[in-house]
C-alpha cells in the first residue's frame, strides 16, 4: 500500500466511526506510532481532512462542526468553496461556450455543495461581471484538439487562415503551451512545415486534428521563453529596437501604473510627463496601443517607428477629411 492509498484509507475508516483508537489504526494498517502520527499531520496538511485526536473517546475522528464539504479527495471550508466556485465562473468566462460542457457537472455540484454552508452560488454571478471586448469566435472543436494535443504532448494537423495575407495552409505542428492574451487564445507552436517557431490564433483555425501516433517536438525552455517572452506582446522573437514613448502628464496617471514588458525602463520628467522605454521585435501590436492614447503618446524613437506612427496618423486624419 503506497503512502497516498494509505491516506485516503484512513480518511474512509474515520468517516465510518465516531472515533478509532491509535492501537486499532496501527493494527489494520500495519504501522508503528511513529508513522501514525506522520500519516495524522499529513491528513491534515496534504488532503486539508479536519482530523483530530479526541482524549475523552481515546481516538481519532473528523472534527465536529467543522462546516467543510468534500469534493474527491479535498475537504473546503466555506471560504475555499467560494474561492472554488469563483475561479470556476472566471474560467467559464475565458472561453463561453467552449469549457460549458466540461465545467457544467462541476457548476452544478458546486451549487449544492454551497447550498449546504448556506452559501448562494448565483449570488458569484450577479457580483463578479466579466467584460469580453474584441473576444473573438473561438471554433469548440478546435480549441479542444489544441488543449487535448498540448496537455497530451501529441502533434496536432492544424488548417490555419492567416488573415494578414488572405492565405489558408495546412501544416503540423507541436504545441508547446496555450496563451490566453486579451481576450482571445493562441497556440505557440513548433511548426514542422516552417522548421521555426510560429504563434497561431485559435479562432483562425477552421480545423485541427490530434495525431495521436505522433510525440510532440519539445523546445528547449529557455530558447521557448525567448522566443515568447523577449519580445512586446504576442509577438515573438529576440528585440531589434527599444521603442521609447513619453506621456502627458495626465494619461501618465494611468500609464505609469501599467506593465508593457518585463523588461521595460521607465522615467518620469520634470514637466510632469512619463517616458517609457519597451523592446520589441514586431511593431504591429506596439503600433496599435501607441495610437490607441493618440495625441498624449509621442514616439520619441526610433525614428522608422517614430514615422510609421505619423503615417498612421496622417491616413487616420485623412479619411475624416473627405
Amino acid at each position: 500500500m503506497t503512502d497516498i492509498d494509505r491516506l485516503y484509507r484512513y480518511k474512509s475508516l474515520l468517516a465510518s466511526r465516531h472515533a478509532i483508537s491509535s492501537q486499532e489504526l496501527m493494527d489494520v494498517m500495519g504501522i508503528s506510532i511513529a508513522t501514525l502520527k506522520r500519516d495524522m499531520a499529513n491528513l491534515r496538511e496534504r488532503l486539508n481532512i479536519p482530523v483530530e485526536y479526541d482524549r475523552a473517546q481515546g481516538g481519532y475522528r473528523l472534527a465536529p462542526g467543522h462546516g467543510r464539504k468534500e469534493l474527491p479527495g479535498l475537504w473546503l471550508t466555506p471560504d475555499e468553496l467560494v474561492a472554488l466556485a469563483t475561479l470556476q465562473h472566471l474560467l467559464s468566462g475565458f472561453a463561453p461556450g467552449v469549457l460549458a460542457d466540461k465545467l457544467g457537472p462541476l457548476k452544478e455540484r458546486m451549487a449544492h455543495l454551497l447550498h449546504d454552508v448556506d452559501l448562494d452560488s448565483t449570488r458569484l454571478v450577479e457580483r463578479i461581471r466579466l467584460v469580453h471586448a474584441g473576444q473573438r469566435r473561438l471554433p469548440p472543436a478546435a480549441f479542444e484538439a489544441v488543449a487535448t494535443a498540448t496537455l497530451g504532448r501529441l502533434r496536432l494537423t492544424v488548417t490555419h487562415h492567416n488573415r494578414e495575407t488572405d492565405q489558408t495552409t495546412e501544416r503540423t505542428v507541436s504545441p508547446q503551451q496555450l496563451v490566453h492574451y486579451r481576450d482571445n487564445w493562441y497556440l505557440d507552436a513548433w511548426c514542422h512545415l516552417r522548421k521555426a517557431f510560429r504563434s497561431f490564433a485559435v479562432d483562425a483555425m477552421t480545423s485541427a486534428r490530434v495525431r495521436p501516433d505522433k510525440p510532440a517536438h519539445e523546445m528547449d525552455a529557455d530558447a521557448l521563453r525567448r522566443a515568447t517572452q523577449a519580445g512586446y506582446g504576442i509577438f515573438s522573437g529576440e528585440p531589434t529596437a527599444v521603442a521609447v514613448l513619453r506621456f502627458g502628464a495626465e494619461r501618465a496617471r494611468w500609464v505609469s501604473r501599467e506593465v508593457w514588458h518585463p523588461s521595460q525602463v521607465s522615467q518620469w520628467l520634470p514637466d510632469g510627463s512619463y517616458r517609457l522605454s519597451v523592446p520589441y521585435s514586431d511593431d504591429r501590436e506596439l503600433l496599435g496601443d501607441i495610437l490607441r492614447h493618440g495625441p498624449h503618446c509621442v514616439v520619441e524613437s526610433p525614428p522608422d517607428l517614430r514615422a510609421r506612427t505619423r503615417e498612421a496618423l496622417t491616413a487616420a486624419a485623412r479619411a475624416y477629411s473627405t
